[in-house]
């Protein structure tokens, strides 16, 4: 026994302080980073742009707080799954989503242990941060943290032994509720505005998880996850993806319109349609893990779009 001890304790010696780094670029998907506090943000310039005020104090507050109260959401990910995270018989979508092609918790970069102080320490300062906002707001944001906490987890246990997509119609709520946190941040709860652009994002989130399970095929019934695409086979979430994009697409006007936005969201909003469009023609077309794969960054790219255009236009009508 003491051999086995001291034979981990030597492996674990070998790692550099250069793999130490990359293991966490890969543990927290930092290369993503970018996206959370721009999706939190989308929702606060709508709330600056409802009660006719900004504060650059509060935006710059409010942008960690999607930074890293989505990292810690990222780090509990891999923790939940640390025990299946090691099946991989195809690691083409460890290669998009790690930079390092690397799940450092299987593979012993990092440490369960490490990887829980790394999640404490970004749900502390996601905390600390909301907890200069103001009353009620912090009440809500926390709420909605906790909430998303809570489904993430759901989310990851309940696809392991499923009948139905039960994880993933609920599990996508969290993503989905992210702009909400952010308007909360400033706005009032009783503004039902932000709830148009709520239902417009949640098609969206099952597009996306329909096209990530897609691409990830191999790995995930490797694992005897219950995901779309081992519920339903390939055509099943095929159909899955195209039904939830129209259905996306279908609010769009409804978004423009009711959230009073301007011609920069316009164009962000059109152009995103049409990448989606594109996307899912070329998925009917050839129905493989291959080209989900191929059009995943497309779906990235119209968060993207539609955040950052709603950002700026925001900012344009206050300015």
């Amino acid at each position: 026994m003491s051999v086995i001890i001291e034979t981990e304790k030597s492996i674990k010696r070998k790692f550099s302080f250069k793999e130490k780094i990359k293991g966490y670029i890969d543990l927290t998907r930092a290369h993503f980073a970018i996206v959370w506090p721009i999706l939190f943000c989308s929702g606060l310039m709508l709330a600056f742009r409802q009660y006719n005020d900004f504060s650059w104090s509060l935006l710059i507050r409010v942008a960690l707080i999607g930074l890293f109260g989505f990292e810690a959401g990222m780090v509990l990910n891999d923790i939940l799954d640390r025990n299946i995270d090691h099946i991989e018989p195809d690691d083409k979508m460890t290669k998009y989503w790690r930079p390092f092609n690397n799940r450092p918790i299987p593979s012993g970069v990092i440490s369960i242990t490490e990887a829980v102080i790394v999640f404490c320490v970004f749900l502390a300062i996601a905390i600390g941060l909301i907890a200069t906002l103001p009353y009620p707001n912090f009440l809500y944001v926390l709420g909605i943290m906790l909430y998303a906490y809570l489904v993430e987890s759901f989310y990851n246990i309940k696809k392991r032994k499923q009948k139905g997509p039960f994880a993933q119609l609920l599990g996508r709520t969290d993503l989905t509720i992210f702009p909400l946190a952010g308007f909360l941040c400033f706005g009032q709860i009783t503004d039902i505005s932000i709830f148009i652009y709520l239902l417009f994002l949640y098609p969206w989130a099952q597009a996306h998880l329909g096209t990530n399970d897609l691409a990830d095929y191999e790995n995930d019934k490797a694992k005897e996850l219950k995901t779309i695409t081992v519920l339903y086979g390939t055509k099943g979430n095929v159909v899955w993806i195209v039904v939830s994009t129209i259905i996306h697409l279908a609010i769009a006007p409804a978004v423009y319109f009711i959230l009073d936005l301007g011609y920069v969201a316009l164009g962000g909003i059109c152009l995103a349609a049409l990448i989606l469009i594109v996307a899912n023609i070329l998925l009917i077309k050839k129905q493989t893990p291959e080209i989900s794969l191929k059009i995943l960054p497309a779906f990235h790219a119209t968060l993207f779009l539609y955040t950052t255009s709603i950002i700026i236009d925001s900012a344009l009508a206050l300015s």
